[in-house]
């Protein structure tokens, strides 16, 4: 029966793993076998885990895989994939594959702005405020140098700050929004810690401008934050090629593939239902190679789906038109990414995945996400209107069934050779199974 616990924190790891097992499972002994073989045999190493968060009990895997053949603006890619989802890693494959001989990816950086913003609440005249904010804002700039001094040295810092009156949405509501180049880094802990410190300035310069009577010089400051929305900071990625060799099934021609493909990205721009299904394919992508690099995809999710809505109405990140002949499939996304800090330097395989993507920049990590995004989503698409998603899916889904049931080799041996000419469903596989056995 669960039940409350105080102090959790400060017990140490098998501490908390009794705990955990005698409170919530019925064969303790049992659970804590499972816990524990997910631990590193390297003491060093699963301390280096342990320490990532709090309260670590055990590893957490997904499969790390690959997806080869990607040619970036002219640049072969292996591109590494953190993800759990049969068919991804192989339909990402897949699609780098068919534009390796079309031309391959192509892709842009149009620009590399992030945003904080500081919060408050100002009761009094707009225009009092407006002046103090022009005359503050050198200050503002001054008292963050030393945060700022080394991003500086390196090209980046705070490129402007704006003040925004949001009074029409909240009474007495006001921003400061600010403007931000991090370089290689993510920058969430140097754009958080200027915000703070412009806040602080803020509000004590507040108290001693001349103007303001004594009511509005007690501005609120609600809260300093980074936002994970960055419509600035974004990638295009595309490919193309002439129609006519846009199809490697002769039972298709490359115009009725094109243009089969062409309504279902037009369905996607203008059916919300089927835009979040679509986008989540571009996501399958972005997301695995977002983990393998050690940044943060819940930021990056948020901030693509808010880009998707950006116009009022949830729709396709990604678009597609033939114009004089030549097919084309693009997308323009904001990814807010690092390769420097937090985890880029700390975890082992992450250190791994940014060599094998030859040690990129940021602006370089960008595109080759954009890409891997592109391409599931390309891979799905044709899927969906040729053959059908679950073809291949579930092939690639049936591994996952057989190891439910616990299949040896030689039954999954069998069962992946009888399955190449028929549709694999979970009952389909089970009835297969089951007659195999007897």
């Amino acid at each position: 029966m669960s039940k409350t616990i105080s102090g959790f924190s400060k017990l140490s790891k098998s501490k908390k793993i009794d705990w955990i097992v005698d409170t919530y499972f019925s064969n303790a002994e049992d659970a804590k076998t499972i816990l524990k073989q997910y631990w590193n045999t390297n003491d060093k190493l699963q301390q280096l885990h342990d320490e990532f968060i709090e309260n670590t009990i055990t590893n957490y895997y997904l499969p790390l895989g690959v997806a080869p053949n990607f040619l970036i603006n002219n640049k072969l890619y292996t591109i590494p994939m953190a993800i759990e989802e049969s068919s991804v890693v192989a339909a990402a494959s897949k699609a780098a594959k068919f534009w390796l001989d079309r031309g391959g990816f192509k892709t842009t950086v149009i620009s590399t702005t992030k945003i904080g913003q500081v919060h408050f609440m100002y009761s009094g005249d707009t225009e009092k405020l407006k002046r103090f904010f022009q005359d503050v804002k050198p200050k503002l700039f001054k008292d963050s140098e030393e945060i700022t001094k080394n991003m500086t040295k390196r090209g980046g810092g705070i490129l402007d700050i704006e003040l925004r009156d949001k009074t029409s949405e909240i009474d007495n509501y006001f921003q400061l929004h600010v403007s931000f180049e991090t370089l290689n880094a993510m920058g969430a802990n140097f754009i958080n810690s200027c915000l703070e410190q412009f806040a602080k300035t803020f509000k004590n310069e507040a108290l001693n401008f001349d103007l303001f009577s004594e009511t509005e010089q007690q501005i609120e400051i609600v809260m300093s934050i980074l936002s994970n929305y960055v419509p600035d900071c974004l990638v295009r990625a595309e490919v193309s090629c002439p129609v006519e060799k846009l199809s490697d099934n002769p039972a298709i021609s490359g115009e009725a593939f094109a243009r089969k493909f062409i309504q279902a990205v037009n369905i996607a721009e203008i059916e919300p239902y089927r835009a979040v299904t679509h986008n989540k394919g571009v996501m399958n992508g972005i997301d695995a190679v977002v983990l393998a690099t050690g940044n943060d995809f819940r930021a990056v999710e948020a901030g693509v789906h808010a880009y998707a809505a950006r116009n009022g109405r949830y729709s396709s990140l990604s678009h597609a038109k033939i114009e004089d002949g030549i097919f084309k499939f693009w997308m323009e996304i904001p990814l807010a990414l690092g390769t420097v800090g937090g985890l880029t330097g700390l975890h082992p395989l992450v250190k791994l995945a940014l060599e094998m993507l030859h040690k990129p920049s940021a602006p370089e990590l960008m595109q080759i996400v954009a890409v891997a995004g592109l391409a599931q989503n390309f891979a799905a698409l044709r899927s969906l209107t040729t053959t059908g998603i679950q073809q291949g899916h579930m092939k690639m889904h049936l591994m996952n069934i057989l190891n439910q049931f616990e299949a040896n080799d030689e039954e999954k041996l069998k069962l992946t050779d009888y399955f190449k000419t028929k549709t694999v469903t979970h009952n389909a596989v089970i009835e297969a199974l089951k007659s195999l056995r007897n």
